[in-house]
Parts: structure tokens; sequence; C-alpha cells
């Protein structure tokens, strides 16, 4: 039986109370990566219960469900927590009709929740993109120092990491030491 690991600490990083910056983990929810041609990505769009945005970047959102295209043939799906084997039985019967690759990578990854008005000043310290010209509402695969992740901005001050649980506590670390930075002004 797996046993499910929660790497990261239970307390958020808080400045000004959070009014200033709040980082935190992020509930846990079900994770899948998708492997389809886009062609079909209406039947899988209909299998998981939320649009497949076609763009790379592009982010869609239904009843709390995610879809992010992450590549021309590629999606990271996200859903609440307990809802694995329900989506894996639908992209079962999808499979019959159009082959694809479905694959649960829940227990690998972990989130992370930045918020607030210095949010995109503590990100910046360790992610080489412009994060200001980033458009809300999308997301996009990059790196966080030296770990892969995967960065969906929601807004102007809100965003979400998705990271291996071996890198989270570097990323956590990261983020600790540049919200003392930010606290001190420097």
């Amino acid at each position: 039986m797996l046993m499910e690991h929660h790497s990261l600490p239970e307390t958020p990083i808080a400045i000004d109370g959070g009014a200033l910056l709040s980082v935190r983990r992020a509930e846990d929810c079900a994770r899948f990566s998708l492997r389809i041609p886009l062609e079909d990505a209406g039947g899988a769009a209909e299998a998981f219960g939320c649009d497949l945005p076609r763009v790379i970047g592009g982010l869609t959102s239904s009843a709390g469900q995610l879809a992010l295209c992450l590549g021309p043939d590629e999606w990271l799906l996200m859903a609440p927590a307990g809802h694995e084997d329900h989506i894996a039985r639908r992209f079962d019967t999808l499979y019959t009709q159009i082959p694809h690759s479905l694959v649960d990578i829940g227990h690998r990854e972990t989130g992370i929740e930045i918020e607030g008005p210095a949010a995109t000043l503590a990100l910046a310290a360790a992610c080489p993109l412009d994060l200001a010209s980033m458009p809300a509402g999308t997301g996009t695969r990059t790196i966080f120092d030296k770990a892969q992740i995967v960065l969906i901005k929601r807004d102007d001050t809100s965003y979400r990491i998705e990271v291996w649980r071996s890198f989270a506590p570097h990323v956590w670390g990261l983020l600790e030491a540049v919200s003392h930075e930010i606290a001190l002004g420097i």
C-alpha cells in the first residue's frame, strides 16, 4: 500500500499575516499526464469533463477540474482528490476508440500556492521567466532554481507550482529564504 507523504511543512510562510505574501502547501489533488493527438482532444475533454485547451500554455477549468496544455499533444490534468479511479475508468473506456497515454502522476508531485502582491517578486528570485508579462490564466513548464516545475499563473498575484515531491523541500526552502529578504526589504 502506498502511503501519502507530504514533504512540505503544514505551517505556511506569511509576510504581514499573508497580506504581502503567502506560501502554503496546496491541497492534495488527482494529477494526470495525458498524451493524445490534438485532433482527438475533444474525446479526451469529454472523458475528463473539462475542455482541453488547444494552445500551449492554455489553461481551462470547470467544476474543480483543470487542464493545462504543456505541448502539442500533452496536457496536465488536475481534479479533486479521490477522483483518480473515476477519471481512469473514463479514459479506459475512451482508449477503445482513441489510443492515448494517461499516467497518474499524483504521487509524484505536490503543489505549492504562492499568493499576494509580492508573489511575482518571490518567484522571480529563482525562475528565469518574465512573470510580469506572463498572461494570467496560463501555465508552463519551467525551472525554479534547478528544479523542474509546472507554473500556473491564476492572476497577477496568485500562482501555483507543481513540483516533484523529491524537489519540493528545495523549492520550499528557496521560497522561505526569499520571503525573509522580502520581509526585510532587501
